[in-house]
């Protein structure tokens, strides 16, 4: 089997046909988390918050990642190091047990905060490009240094645990439990009313298993060989639009139901039966 190639400099040469020069990203420096999220506070809509206030239990249902924002600032006493700082925003959905009802779906919104540290390097060049007219430019919108680009890769995290806490116990079982105010309003909007942030009534805390990728990267120039022109090797199956095959030939690779005309001597396993007819 051969060795997994990785980044660095090609002994064997064979089949390059040129060197061209490209502009892309280049990755400074990357981690790998797998985080464990406990009791992580759930700020519920208004009606979410009107069933959990006379819920007699709760149910898990699902974690959906919303957005993450990140923000990269330099470590002043170690160059070429910067803090990456970022918030993930979830939308959690669960259902609430009221009485003998049938149980009530609430969603609210969590959100965690983590910071890591990565190499970007140093720059002191300012970009600029035709894509951006001047007359479109804000003042936030200049660029004041060259820095590294915080990209982050992640999943729908895992729903682990939910915990339904009465308004006495919030602040000393939960510590996370503080009140959120920087809230985007475009996530605010995903949830469809207005989500309840102050500290009143009972509330919920998530526990979330979240895996991602985090990495800074820069602009660069880089010289890469090339072995060819990627030409796609498969044809379009439709020209012009228009996808009509013969019938015929459709009916011919669809296999014959023997099963229909043959009935089984055994019936599928339903379990026990008994002689009587209903």
């Amino acid at each position: 089997m051969p060795e997994k190639v990785m980044p660095g400099p090609v002994s064997d040469a064979s089949g390059i046909r040129e060197a061209v020069c490209v502009h892309t990203r280049k990755i400074m420096d990357a981690c790998r988390d797998k985080d464990c999220i406990e009791d992580l506070r759930l700020y519920l809509t208004q009606s979410s918050q009107c069933a959990i206030d006379k819920a007699l239990s709760v149910k898990a249902g699902k974690a959906e990642l919303l957005h993450v924002s990140t923000s990269v600032e330099p470590i002043c006493f170690n160059r070429g190091f910067y803090t990456v700082d970022v918030r993930y925003f979830y939308r959690v959905t669960a259902d609430a047990f009221v009485g003998a009802a049938r149980p009530v779906e609430v969603c609210g919104l969590a959100v965690f905060d983590k910071r890591v540290i990565l190499f970007g390097s140093e720059g002191c060049s300012k970009t600029f490009s035709s894509d951006a007219p001047l007359d479109s430019l804000d003042q936030c919108c200049l660029p004041a240094a060259n820095q590294p680009v915080a990209v982050v890769e992640a999943v729908d995290p895992l729903l682990l645990g939910l915990k339904l806490v009465d308004p006495c116990q919030c602040q000393c079982a939960c510590p996370c439990g503080g009140e959120l105010t920087d809230v985007p309003p475009c996530i605010c909007a995903c949830f469809g009313s207005e989500l309840c942030f102050s500290g009143e009534g009972r509330q919920l805390y998530v526990s979330l298993g979240q895996f991602s990728l985090i990495r800074l990267e820069r602009d660069t120039q880089l010289l890469i060989p090339v072995y060819d022109y990627c030409m796609p090797e498969k044809e379009c199956p439709c020209d012009g639009g228009q996808c009509e095959e013969d019938p015929c030939d459709i009916f011919r690779h669809v296999q014959f139901p023997v099963d229909q005309f043959f009935p089984p001597k055994q019936l599928p396993n339903n379990g026990p039966t008994c002689g009587c007819c209903g």
